[in-house]
């Protein structure tokens, strides 16, 4: 499925603060985002936070992660306690 590279809410960027984040690619990925940018013409960062979006929401949809996340939680709730 293709990235929906305007599901990053690029006006909602502009609007929240943002944090930057420093990410190590091997050249061949590197190599290769630039070119898919390129070919969408759009900028690298966009291209980014899209792939980032579409992960995020893939794995909010996974009935592994959800039950993995909770036992995290009740993990996290008893310590508290």
């Amino acid at each position: 499925m293709p990235l929906d590279y305007h599901a990053t809410g690029r006006q909602d960027v502009a609007m929240k603060p943002a944090k930057a984040m420093t990410l190590r690619l091997s050249t061949e990925q590197a190599e290769e985002l630039a070119t898919v940018a390129s070919v969408d013409d759009l900028p690298v960062a966009e291209v980014v936070r899209a792939a980032i979006t579409e992960h995020i929401a893939a794995r909010k949809r996974d009935e592994q992660f959800r039950r993995t996340l909770r036992e995290r939680i009740e993990k996290a709730q008893k310590l508290l306690g």
